[in-house]
């Protein structure tokens, strides 16, 4: 149910910003995703076009990029992707991941956010 309330604040924050440049409509809304922020994508989907319904972004084009995990290794000091399982249970616990060249644990650097990229308008 939280992806409710994150769309919820997406669309609203994208609806002021489309106020503040005077847009008659928004047709196309760009969000990356990442593939730890424990958020189910078809839900998004879902919520976003429910809240946009009788708005100047209903109709607009929901495109979601998913971005892969990122680590960095204190230990070994290996810094890049890191496979994980792509599991439901994720959203009632947070994984706990290793380092793919020595196994330790590791710092989490990108792969978790939420971020608005772009979003066309028509004024």
């Amino acid at each position: 149910m939280h992806e409710y309330y994150v769309t919820k604040q997406i669309v609203d924050f994208l609806l002021e910003e489309a106020k503040k440049h005077n847009a008659r409509k928004v047709s196309e809304v760009h969000l990356v995703i990442g593939k730890l922020a424990c958020l189910g994508i078809e839900q998004i989907k879902f919520y976003y076009e429910m809240l946009t319904e009788g708005t100047i972004m209903e109709g607009s084009r929901l495109h979601i990029e998913e971005e892969e995990v990122e680590v960095e290794c204190e230990n070994c000091g290996y810094k890049g992707e890191i496979k994980h399982k792509n599991m439901d249970l994720y959203h009632f616990l947070l994984p706990v991941l290793s380092c793919p060249r020595c196994g330790k644990e590791v710092k989490i650097v990108k792969g978790r956010e939420c971020n608005i990229k772009s979003m066309k308008v028509v004024v």
